[in-house]
């Protein structure tokens, strides 16, 4: 009874082998075209974010940093009345170091001559054209250090399904082209996921400003920001029809 039962497993085994072995044939044989798109949408930046710097020194690590908070509350209460919202100021970066005497430091022997203390504000603002006003009101209350202005998108993922779409028509013209040069006809999407998405960066856009000079005698900064560019790139598998006659 036991070797009955095993005979009729070990057929029901190769029964089932016998189904699964045409349908992974299928899948494995199956004839596609595989073709890749990149697509991308060009849109006017609505976000800036500028860093200012305040850089203080003094006698002491102590001193340095005291003249600093007061200089810097300064650039912060001129950037709100420039318009930049209060809760869009953020601190980037906060510094404490030795000042050395560069004549000691050229004998070997360095000698501290006192303190730096440099203290960066990152502040956002969404109104673009504000930007050159916000850069002098920062300057005209004690920033001493522009580090830069970085333009950007408040929302990339509505630019996004754009770039995709854009991404698929040239991924379907290319395999147009190939299904043409082949003789064959292009069939069903077979298989499609995004490759990759993402903004193109920028470069900061750099200022080199003598925060010393008298600025009411200075001319207005002037700013004009590059386009932004959103990028996706999509892999679509189309299977291949009949041959053409």
């Amino acid at each position: 009874m036991m070797r009955m039962r095993d005979a009729g497993l070990f057929a029901a085994v190769l029964a089932a082998s016998a189904v699964a072995a045409p349908f992974a044939a299928a899948q494995t044989n199956e004839r596609v075209i595989r073709v890749t798109g990149t697509g991308q949408v060009r849109a006017a930046p609505d976000q800036a974010t500028a860093d200012f710097a305040v850089e203080t020194t003094g006698a002491t690590a102590q001193a340095a940093a005291a003249e600093n908070a007061q200089r810097m509350e300064r650039v912060i209460a001129a950037l709100v009345r420039a318009g930049v919202p209060r809760e869009r100021i953020e601190t980037r970066d906060y510094n404490v170091f030795p000042d050395y005497d560069p004549r000691s430091m050229e004998s070997g022997e360095p000698r501290i001559r006192g303190y730096r203390v440099m203290n960066t504000v990152s502040a956002t603002l969404h109104d673009i054209a504000r930007v050159g006003q916000v850069i002098d009101a920062a300057l005209q209350a004690g920033a001493n250090r522009v580090h830069g202005v970085r333009f950007g998108l408040r929302d990339p993922q509505r630019f996004r399904q754009q770039a995709i779409a854009d991404a698929v028509r040239r991924a379907r013209a290319d395999a147009e082209s190939i299904a043409a040069a082949l003789g064959v006809q292009l069939g069903l999407v077979h298989e499609a996921h995004t490759a990759e998405f993402g903004m193109v960066p920028q470069p900061p856009v750099m200022y080199a400003r003598d925060a010393m000079a008298n600025m009411a005698e200075s001319a207005p900064t002037p700013i004009n920001p590059a386009e932004q560019m959103v990028r996706a790139s999509v892999s679509v598998s189309y299977s291949i029809g009949a041959t053409l006659h």
